[in-house]
C-alpha cells in the first residue's frame, strides 16, 4: 500500500527568475531573488495605484471640528 502525500501549497516558480521556488525563501528560489524584489519595492519600482481620493496633502486633514 502506497500513500500519496498532498503538498500544503502548490509548486510555484520564482517571480524574479522563474526557477522552482525554495521552501526557505518562498515564493522565491533564493535569498538573492528575495532581496532583489525587496529592493524594487523600496526604490519605488513597484507601485500600487490608488484613487485620487486617497492622496491628501497634510493641510487637508479634517479634525472633526
Amino acid at each position: 500500500m502506497s500513500a500519496s502525500v498532498t503538498p500544503l501549497r502548490p509548486k510555484r516558480r520564482c517571480p524574479e527568475c522563474s526557477k522552482p521556488s525554495d521552501r526557505g525563501s518562498f515564493p522565491f528560489c533564493s535569498q538573492r531573488c528575495k532581496a532583489v524584489d525587496l529592493n524594487r519595492w523600496l526604490s519605488g519600482s513597484y507601485v500600487i495605484a490608488g484613487s485620487a481620493d486617497d492622496a491628501q496633502s497634510p493641510g487637508d486633514e479634517d479634525d472633526g471640528r
